[in-house]
C-alpha cells in the first residue's frame, strides 16, 4: 500500500485519514499526494508556515504558486482538479488510489484531465488500527477527559434530591437529561476535550442504545451515561459508559447490572492477540442466552443484546477492528478496543450498558479505564 500513489482531498478536522497522514488540523479541504512513499501537501499561504513546522515529514507546496503557474499558462478555470493535474504532471503521475468516499465530481474532472483514480476498497491506512505507544497515551488522555465529565455528571446525580413524584431535583430545578449532559460536556471542554452527542438516557429511553436522552430524570430508574469526547489537541477519542440509578434499583435491574458486569469480564478475558473478534461477541451472546436474557423482537422493538460487543477507537470513535456478529476481524496486539455489552428490556423499565477501553497485548489486555462501576448513587 505504501508503494501505491495515494491522493486525498479533504480537511483534517473531519477526515481521520488526512489527519493521520499529515498530523495537523486544517479546517478547509486541501490536497495530499503520496508518490513513491514521499508525502506532498498543497496548502494556502495561510497554512504554509504552520504546515512546514507541524508536518515536517511532508513536502509542503504553496497553493498560490501553483495557481500562479496555471494563470501564466492561460488556464481560465483554476480549481482542485487543475491544481492536482499540475502537481501530478510535475511528479510524473497519471493515476492514484483515493479513499472510497472521494468526491465523484472531482474524480470525473480528473479523468477528463487524463488522471485516473481508483477507490480503495478498504482503508487508506490499515496500519491505523495498530496503535503506537504514543497513540495509546493520546487515547488514554482522551479517555481521562471522558472520565472527568462522567465524574461531574455522577456527582450532580448524587447531589440531586428526590421529590414526592420521584423526580430528581438539582439546585431547586428538575434535573433533565439536557441539564446533566451540559454538566458533563462543560467538564469535558474544561479538560481539553470536545464532547459530541453525549448520551444521558433515563428509564426506557435507554432501551434505544443511541438515544441521547431528553426530559426530566427520575429516581430509582437506570440512567445510561455514554461519554465519548475527542481531544482538542490530538484528535484522538476516548469512550466510556456507566449505568447508574439515583436511589434504589429494582431487583430486576440489579440482576441485569450484575449480568452485564460478568459479561464484560468474560469479554475482556477473551480479548487477546489472534482472537476472532466475532468469536468474542458470540461468547457474550451465548452467556446472555444461558442466563435467560434472550435477544429478539417483542411488541415491535428489539430487546436483549442487539448491538456489537465493541469497536476500535483512535482518530475515529468507531474504527477497526469491529467486534460484532458479522465481523471478519482478528484482534492483534496494540489494537485499542471498547468492551461494551448491554441488555435492554422495555418491560424491566430500561437498559444497562457498561463500557471500558482496553489495549490488546500478546498476553491478553490492559484495561485503560480506571473509573469505578457502581449502580446505585
Amino acid at each position: 500500500m505504501k508503494r501505491e500513489n495515494l491522493l486525498i482531498v479533504a480537511d483534517s478536522e473531519r477526515c481521520a485519514d488526512m489527519l493521520y497522514a499529515v498530523g495537523m488540523f486544517v479546517p478547509d479541504p486541501f490536497i495530499y499526494l503520496r508518490v513513491k512513499g514521499q508525502s506532498h501537501i498543497v496548502v494556502s499561504d495561510l497554512e504554509i508556515d504552520r504546515a512546514r513546522r507541524e508536518a515536517p515529514h511532508c513536502r509542503v507546496v504553496s497553493l498560490s504558486q501553483l495557481q500562479r503557474k496555471l494563470r501564466e499558462t492561460g488556464t481560465k478555470k483554476i480549481g482542485p482538479a487543475q491544481i492536482i493535474r499540475l502537481l501530478c504532471r510535475d511528479k510524473g503521475v497519471n493515476k492514484a488510489a483515493v479513499p472510497h468516499a472521494f468526491p465523484l465530481g472531482l474524480a470525473t474532472e480528473l479523468l477528463d484531465h487524463k488522471i485516473k483514480v481508483k477507490p480503495i476498497a478498504g482503508q487508506c491506512f490499515p496500519e491505523r488500527a495498530i496503535k503506537s505507544a504514543a497513540e495509546v497515551k493520546k487515547i488514554s488522555a482522551a479517555l481521562m477527559m471522558a472520565e472527568v465529565g462522567l465524574a461531574e455528571g455522577i456527582q450532580a446525580l448524587k447531589s440531586s434530591k428526590i421529590d414526592r413524584k420521584h423526580r430528581l431535583i438539582y439546585r431547586h430545578n428538575p434535573l433533565t437529561s439536557e441539564k446533566l449532559r451540559s454538566i458533563i460536556d462543560t467538564a469535558i471542554i474544561q479538560s481539553g476535550g470536545l464532547p459530541a452527542n453525549t448520551i444521558v438516557a433515563g428509564g426506557r429511553q435507554g432501551c434505544d442504545p443511541h438515544e441521547r436522552g431528553f426530559g426530566p430524570l427520575r429516581a430509582n430508574e437506570p440512567i445510561i451515561l455514554d461519554v465519548f469526547p475527542r481531544s482538542q489537541k490530538t484528535g484522538y477519542f476516548g469512550d466510556i459508559t456507566r449505568t447508574v440509578v439515583r436511589g434504589r434499583a429494582t431487583e430486576a435491574i440489579r440482576k441485569l447490572y450484575q449480568t452485564i458486569e460478568h459479561a464484560q469480564e468474560i469479554g475482556l478475558k477473551e480479548v487477546t492477540h489472534g482472537a476472532s473478534a466475532r468469536g468474542v461477541h458470540l461468547k457474550i451472546r451465548e452467556f446472555f442466552d444461558r442466563e435467560g436474557y434472550k435477544t429478539a423482537k417483542a411488541n415491535g422493538r428489539m430487546q436483549g443484546f442487539f448491538h456489537g460487543t465493541g469497536h476500535g477507537v483512535g482518530l475515529e470513535i468507531h474504527e477497526a477492528p469491529s467486534m460484532g456478529p458479522n465481523s471478519n476481524d482478528t484482534l492483534a496486539a496494540n489494537h485499542v478496543v471498547t468492551m461494551e455489552p448491554g441488555l435492554y428490556y422495555w418491560d424491566l423499565g430500561g437498559g444497562v450498558r457498561l463500557e471500558d477501553m482496553a489495549l490488546v497485548t500478546k498476553n491478553g489486555i490492559r484495561n485503560l479505564t480506571k473509573f469505578e462501576k457502581v449502580l446505585e448513587v
